[in-house]
């Protein structure tokens, strides 16, 4: 999807491979349920026994989320469709990539004892659907690209004022020409500001120059790295400064609305589990800002890098049960800062005492003010000078995936 005038590709994080029919649900429960290794990484068990994210709304800015596959039923709130064309709901190219985020999310499996199908991070989390891109083989797709440029900014601002507690963008631009872009900054920003953590994929540019990842560089945001079963960098994975932490993002069980399972793999995956992991954190202590919960999950995450934090990997792995524990230490502090008063009426020591001659001291008074006055002037001047850069076109690219089950 493009953005804006400039014509910037936007693209969803992962492609998933048509496979066959779905599986009976015993090959289900074996092939689905005991494949999603990420939940074991996560330690998704012991986070459970304090909370299951239960009254936390996660925001999926993605292609739609099929509020009727089986693991999702009653989970998933009336959202918005900011883009309006394109494949709609029965169609094969609608809301796959979306879903499957949703899954990894809040997904609380089907059937008996709720055994079969997918199980997310935070399973009684609530899905707030709001559609910003298309997937890749949407009919709409390209006159969506040059129609619908604004949409991912729309959609931060829309989550953040109905409701969201967590926005997962796992989406981004990740192409040699991405750049930033003001009204997604803007929007990102302003979703912080009302106490709504930002999650966003780190990117799948690893073996194509470790290009920045657009929104995933903007400031406040958590930006997630895929690792493998062994806790490794995933080649695909793009190494960068703005790398939070890592999340399982290789080999990853995800639901489609066909009723099949897939494995597919992409920083998409990564950054849907930290969402659940926030939405763990947010469900116990929904007194902290954005900006603690973004630490908290740094200074708690699992096999940190030598020097406790790495382009590859950031701060380590992500870890909810650790984060929860170590919560409940924290004061809370607002999502924007406070002003802090003056510690002086003055700049420095303060003016010197008035001499004992006044008419002495006559010709000196005005010097004085005038050249503070120059100086206010002056960071007045300084203060309206424009910023920025000008915009540049970039590229997209997709990830895959394999059928399982």
């Amino acid at each position: 999807m493009r953005r804006g005038k400039a014509g910037a590709a936007l693209v969803i994080g992962a492609v998933l491979a048509v496979g066959v029919p779905a599986a009976p649900a015993a090959a289900d429960t074996d092939a689905v349920r005991d494949r999603q290794w990420g939940l074991t990484a996560l330690r998704a068990e012991e986070a459970w026994g304090t909370t299951q994210g239960g009254g936390v709304t996660v925001a999926v800015l993605d292609t739609g989320v099929d509020a009727g596959h089986p693991d999702l039923a009653g989970q998933v709130l009336e959202g918005a469709d900011l883009v309006g064309m394109g494949a709609g709901p029965g169609d094969r190219a609608w809301a796959r990539h979306g879903t499957a985020m949703a899954g990894i999310i809040a997904g609380h499996g089907h059937g008996r004892h709720r055994r079969a199908g997918v199980l997310g991070v935070a399973p009684q989390a609530r899905i707030l659907p709001v559609r910003v891109i298309l997937e890749e083989g949407d009919p709409g797709r390209a006159e969506a690209r040059e129609s619908k440029g604004g949409a991912l900014a729309e959609g931060i601002r829309w989550a953040a004022d109905h409701g969201a507690d967590v926005i997962n963008l796992s989406l981004g631009d990740d192409s040699d020409s991405a750049h930033h872009e003001a009204a997604e900054d803007e929007a990102v920003q302003y979703a912080l500001a009302k106490g709504v953590v930002v999650v966003a994929s780190a990117g799948n540019g690893g073996r194509e120059g470790n290009h920045a990842s657009y929104p995933a560089a903007y400031p406040g945001v958590i930006a997630v790295a895929a690792v493998d079963r062994r806790g490794r960098k995933a080649p695909f994975s793009t190494r960068s400064w703005y790398a939070s932490v890592c999340a399982p993002g290789v080999d990853i069980v995800i639901a489609d609305p066909d009723r099949s399972y897939y494995e597919g793999w992409g920083t998409s995956a990564a950054a849907a589990f930290v969402s659940g992991a926030v939405a763990l954190v947010r469900a116990a202590h929904p007194e902290l800002s954005p900006a603690q919960i973004k630490k908290l999950l740094e200074d708690t995450a699992a096999d940190a890098p030598a020097g406790g934090r790495n382009d590859a990997r950031g701060h380590g792995l992500v870890d909810p049960a650790a984060a929860l524990q170590a919560a409940d230490a924290l004061r809370p502090e607002p999502a924007v800062p406070r002003p802090a008063a003056a510690g002086s009426a003055h700049f420095g020591p303060g003016p010197e005492p008035a001499p004992a001659d006044a008419a002495a001291a006559g010709p000196v008074l005005p010097a004085a003010a005038g050249t503070g006055l120059g100086l206010l002037v002056l960071a007045a001047v300084l203060a309206r000078r424009p910023s920025g850069r000008p915009a540049r076109p970039p590229r997209g690219s997709a990830d895959q995936g394999d059928r399982v089950g």
